[in-house]
């Protein structure tokens, strides 16, 4: 009896020490997204960030509708001095900041797919991006038009259009200043398309983003030493004509350490990133 006994104790005592081991693995570990989030949402150095390179997009805005030789868009060509002035600009993390999303990514444990992205999308509850709003605000006074350029899905436009009307930011009525992802008119992943659709109209001053992509194709084949020569070609872009938005969450920058396979196991990606890691030795 006293050998039954004993045998119990032991096995409640190793299923209660597995269980806090598995409690305290799941406590301490780090999500990918984690320290990212927590800098956008709670560093004042983020908000300066994203406020200077709204600053700076003044300046170069003012410089630009001087200038009717002055185009952001590679795809422009033929006589667009005296087209229009627009701004093309990305929407998530550009102007619409969704650290809330990926806190809820964290704390539940979980990652981006396509339905939690569409229930978060569909509750237009972004937050702005600090700098964007006045900069738009400007943009406008002075007569010049505003598109976002958006490689969310075209089931989500019209939670987009809501989620940027609610937060101030100027929306057409018709809604044709938003441009998502269309299959219907070719407009995939890649935002070349939808940039040469503006260009048709409008003269391009400036682009704004937070993605290589945002500015010039962004070929999926790159890895990072390629993105790095592609984004080098466009030197004087960068700043000037170019203004880009600080994102440490997500983007291209992180799928290419993984060459954009995302149906990797979560331990394999972090085993990649951390080879990419350089220690300078």
């Amino acid at each position: 009896m006293r050998e039954k006994f004993s045998t119990v104790v032991f096995l409640i005592f190793f299923l209660v020490l597995g269980s806090c081991a598995q409690q305290k693995d799941t406590e301490t570990a780090v999500h990918p997204v984690l320290q990212g989030t927590l800098w956008m949402q709670t560093s004042p150095e983020y908000q300066m960030v994203t406020r200077e390179a709204y600053a700076l997009a003044k300046i170069r805005l003012d410089e630009a509708l001087k200038n009717k030789s002055w185009t952001a868009a590679v795809e422009q060509s033929g006589n667009f001095a005296d087209l229009p002035p627009a701004v093309i600009l990305d929407v998530d993390e550009t102007v619409l900041d969704n650290s809330g999303f990926e806190a809820r990514l964290v704390k539940t444990n979980s990652y981006f797919n396509r339905r939690n992205w569409t229930d978060w999308a569909k509750e237009a509850k972004a937050g702005i991006v600090p700098g964007a709003l006045d900069f738009l605000k400007y943009a406008v006074s002075k007569g010049v038009h505003i598109f976002y350029v958006t490689n969310r899905s075209l089931d989500l436009k019209d939670a987009t259009r809501k989620n940027l009307e609610l937060k101030g930011f100027p929306v057409d009525a018709s809604g044709d200043n938003v441009l998502t992802e269309n299959p219907e008119k070719g407009w995939g992943s890649d935002k070349s398309s939808r940039r040469t659709y503006v260009t048709k109209k409008y003269r391009v001053v400036l682009l704004c983003g937070d993605n290589l992509n945002d500015f010039i194709t962004d070929d999926k084949k790159n890895g990072p030493e390629g993105r790095k020569s592609l984004a080098a070609k466009y030197q004087s872009h960068w700043g000037t004509r170019w203004i880009v938005l600080p994102n440490p969450m997500y983007g291209n920058w992180e799928a290419a350490l993984y060459d954009f396979n995302y149906r990797l196991p979560r331990p394999e990606i972090a085993k990649r990133k951390i080879k990419a890691l350089q220690t300078f030795q």
